[in-house]
């Protein structure tokens, strides 16, 4: 087995290493996605737009499960029946595509680690920055053309803010929605729709030619909305569509207490991970009641809750009422990378920071955003730490032991950079370089957008499970962007989950 980020610095990707061949896969022309464009964030206004003036997700989700179902592409409880094996196994990434190198370079060891798995789920966001339709062919039809098995997809909020036109019309073959009816003058909603983004119009002649990229048999895949349930050998999949706030409509959540009914050990997938940044967040059910209650419920028999979102990995074993729901995070599958050297020491829902784990680790993706900080500001020799000096630093701050073994003394110039990118401390006295939670994070976010990260370490990941009657193994792995990695990538997490339902919390 390769040696991981927790083994070494080379297993992280920092050492001088050949770089990886995923620029073969891309396109000869790549558009560079910048988030710190304005242009950029004026196409994803809806996601404001909808705090301020309300959320019209809820009520649009329904007309095109309501749509799917007048044409009979929805029927009964939007249940996929799949003919899998009780022992079988699939992939699984989130936040994929903003189309560059980044996301490239997951698709070398997704395509290893996938040889024979059954099919994939995409968790979130599946196109950047507004899910258009349009992006498709290059950002999902291109980087997955060799995967050789379906994918399935829930939608993220960068998905919804083209209305879902774009994920509806590649996934469920939808046409688009009428236009909806118009709101009262001077409303919320009529001020709403001044300013919001309308979708663009998908260009069918350019999705079919990108079809051909996914047109093996083996491939066809076919779901009935934007949130389904799916029956595959001894487990059954739930996955729910969070929207644009990270919430669900009370259609939804009426259907979601349906499905997860029974004894079938269950797995849900969701667009908002439920332990996030060593904080709790149940995601609300309109009318009342939140999904984390209904993964909670013993009669439901949910063994994980996996969310996208957050562009990273994280692990927490929740101990339940005598047994453990694996809560995940895996939003690593190739848009820019969120930081991990903000969150502090982890205490949440029983979970103490020897049982968490992230991917990268806090020590390099405070050094990625040391030297990312450096770059931009021209004061290199100011921000700039090495990996084993941000591990140290890190490991003072929070309380902990490094874990990659590190004998570096913890500098001045150390603990100034990491307060001012965001690392937390665990002591209660005030440092001299310590600024407010809200500005720390801030400043970290600034300068995060892929148009930043272009050269390796990327520090992305993929999930693969492998199902059998009796557990349930996932791995997490590494994509570096680097050629040694491609042919063998990383484990940065390895966990399995007892599906016997007498069996206790480890």
């Amino acid at each position: 087995m390769p040696a991981s980020s927790r083994d070494s610095s080379a297993g992280a990707g920092w050492q001088d290493q050949e770089p990886g061949r995923y620029r073969e896969l891309m396109p000869p022309r790549v558009v560079e996605l910048s988030w710190l464009n304005p242009a950029t964030l004026w196409r994803a206004r809806n996601g404001p737009l909808a705090s301020i003036f309300g959320d019209p997700t809820g009520t649009d989700r329904q007309r095109w499960v309501g749509a799917q179902t007048e044409r009979g592409a929805a029927e009964g409880d939007l249940v996929i029946t799949r003919d899998d094996p009780d022992t079988f196994s699939f992939m699984l990434l989130g936040d994929t595509g903003e189309g560059d190198g980044p996301q490239y370079a997951v698709v070398p060891g997704l395509l290893k680690e996938g040889a024979g798995t059954r099919y994939a789920v995409v968790c979130s966001d599946v196109i950047y920055p507004v899910g258009t339709g349009n992006d498709y062919p290059t950002k999902f039809f291109r980087p997955y053309r060799d995967y050789d098995a379906p994918i399935y997809a829930i939608p993220g909020n960068h998905d919804w803010y083209d209305g879902l036109t774009g994920f509806m019309r590649v996934f469920c073959r939808a046409p688009a929605l009428p236009p909806a009816a118009r709101a009262r003058p001077l409303s919320a909603a009529w001020w709403r729709g001044l300013l919001w983004a309308r979708p663009d119009t998908p260009d069918d002649a350019l999705l079919d030619q990108a079809r051909q990229m996914r047109s093996a048999p083996a491939q066809a895949a076919s779901q009935p909305g934007p949130y389904w349930a799916m029956d595959s050998g001894p487990i059954r999949i739930i996955g729910i569509d969070t929207g644009l706030l990270g919430d669900i409509d009370r259609e939804q959540g009426e259907w979601l207490r349906r499905v997860a009914r029974g004894p079938r050990p269950k797995i849900l997938v969701t667009g908002s991970p439920i332990y996030v940044d060593g904080e709790h967040h149940p995601c609300a059910i309109a009318g009342g009641g939140t999904v984390d209650e209904v993964v909670r419920d013993p009669a439901h028999h949910f063994v994980a809750a996996i969310g996208g979102d957050i562009h990273n990995y994280q692990h927490y074993p929740v101990d339940v009422g005598g047994r453990r729901i694996e809560y995940v995070v895996s939003g690593g599958g190739g848009a820019f990378m969120h930081a991990t050297h903000t969150i502090p020491r982890v205490s949440v829902g029983g979970v103490g920071e020897d049982d968490f784990r992230c991917y990268p680790m806090r020590g390099d993706s405070l050094a990625f955003y040391s030297r990312l900080y450096g770059r931009r500001l021209r004061l290199r020799r100011l921000f700039d730490l090495t990996p084993d000096q941000a591990s140290a630093v890190v490991a003072h701050r929070l309380g902990t032991t490094p874990v990659r073994a590190s004998d570096r003394t913890v500098t001045l110039r150390a603990r100034f950079v990491a307060s001012v990118l965001g690392v937390a401390s665990h002591r209660r006295r005030r440092s001299r370089f310590r600024l407010r939670l809200p500005v720390r994070r801030t400043l970290t976010q600034v300068l995060s957008p892929g148009s930043a990260t272009y050269s390796p370490p990327f520090f992305k990941n993929f999930l693969r499970l492998d199902v059998t009657p009796e557990a349930i193994r996932i791995r997490c792995y590494a994509a570096t962007g680097l050629r040694a990695h491609e042919l063998d990538p990383p484990v940065e997490d390895d966990f399995t989950i007892p599906l016997t339902p007498a069996t206790p919390a480890a």
